[in-house]
């Protein structure tokens, strides 16, 4: 769906993230949250004093808005344009989340273990004993 396409009406009984979604579907591109949230304001007519007032709840929204990623320049975008790849250090045992451009089309086939922790995990799990219900009720 446009933004074009859809009246004053019903763009009005839209939420804001709803809004933020269809601004980023037809601008194609990254947006600063100012810039983002003063599209949403100007096509609800919101005022500038208002503007100021909801800023924060606008940020809050898109931090959990699942549709939404923040971007390392302080940038937003829809999430569906970029794939997250999870690093781990093995030297420091940190993990860190690095966002791909859309631009980035190499496939990559990671395992985020090897043989030797799943060994590791086996032998943790080696005294491991299943109770079932009934026998849980046995013994006490």
């Amino acid at each position: 769906m446009k933004l074009k396409d859809i009246s004053k009406e019903e763009l009005e009984l839209m939420s804001y993230d709803d809004l933020a979604h269809l601004i980023l579907q037809d601008a194609n591109k990254k947006m600063k949250i100012n810039d983002l949230f003063k599209k949403v304001c100007d096509i609800l007519g919101l005022s500038e004093q208002e503007f100021e007032d909801r800023i924060a709840d606008f940020f809050e929204i898109l931090t959990t808005d699942k549709r939404f990623t923040m971007l390392a320049d302080g940038y937003w975008d829809l999430k569906e344009k970029h794939s997250e790849k999870v690093v781990i250090d093995e030297d420091d045992d940190e993990v860190f989340v690095e966002e791909s451009d859309p631009e980035d089309t190499e496939e990559e086939n990671d395992n985020f273990y090897d043989e030797d922790e799943e060994e590791d995990r086996d032998e943790d799990l080696k005294d491991l004993v299943v109770i079932d219900e009934d026998e849980e009720g046995e013994n006490l």
